[in-house]
């Protein structure tokens, strides 16, 4: 165990940290096995218990990281589009891709700016992003600001945990890691239930409105008054 702190200890003193951090946290942002949130929460675990890295460091490298791999994503789908990728084309990936699209059209900044809390979900939104030409100025500013705030919530957590279990910096890394991935599988969840719960019941609020709409007009004839004015003669 010793030694393991040892090599972690000399990794993390590196200069070259920040950098090997911006480039698998850009990675990520097009290829979701990399595990980017893993390593910034690990890293800020273990600033938080011994004062290495430079905190702010892996906070500006994470969150310049965030926006070159969106705005890869967001090219990729610019110019080659989500169907010709073989993995795009798996079922969870596909549903993310339609969940994306039907969001896009409807609540784009909510959309861009919570997905970049779901490894598989940010992907296919900055994809599919490019691929209907949204507004690249209008996307790097929500980009922009979804990278802080996840950067910010990846370095929060590594700290939590990490100035919890000071004495310890590897295990304190191990449980922010942990405690990590569970928010990440909650929100992800979270967010899917709730768009799902919406979705269906927009369609059934509209068919109640057309049914409703449709018995007054053909179930209700409008029935004219008949006044008693006693015998009347035909005339021509």
């Amino acid at each position: 165990m010793e030694f393991v702190n040892d090599v972690v200890a000399s990794f993390v003193a590196s200069p070259w940290l920040p950098l090997v951090v911006l480039l698998l946290v850009a990675i990520d942002g097009f290829f979701p096995p990399v595990p980017s949130e893993s390593v910034v929460v690990g890293l800020a675990a273990l600033a938080a218990a011994s004062g290495s890295p430079n905190i702010w460091l892996i906070m500006i490298a994470a969150a310049v990281g965030a926006v070159l791999g969106d705005h890869a994503a967001y090219t990729l789908g610019r110019l080659i589009g989500v169907d010709r990728i073989a993995w795009m084309r798996r079922p969870r990936i596909a549903a993310a891709v339609t969940w994306a699209q039907r969001g896009l059209e409807r609540r784009a900044a909510t959309l861009i700016l919570t997905a970049r809390f779901i490894p598989v979900g940010r992907v296919a939104v900055n994809m599919t992003a490019g691929a209907t030409r949204f507004s690249r100025r209008r996307f790097l500013l929500l980009t922009l600001i979804a990278a802080a705030c996840w950067s910010l919530y990846s370095t929060m957590i590594g700290l939590l945990a990490g100035a919890w279990l000071g004495s310890n910096p590897m295990l304190g890394a191990v449980l922010a890691i942990v405690g990590a991935i569970i928010l990440g599988i909650f929100l992800d969840l979270t967010i899917a239930a709730l768009t799902r719960g919406r979705d269906e019941r927009q369609p059934i609020a509209a068919g109640t409105g057309r049914a409703t709409d449709t018995s007054k007009h053909t179930m209700e004839p409008e029935v004219m008054p008949v006044t008693d004015t006693g015998p009347q003669t035909l005339r021509r």
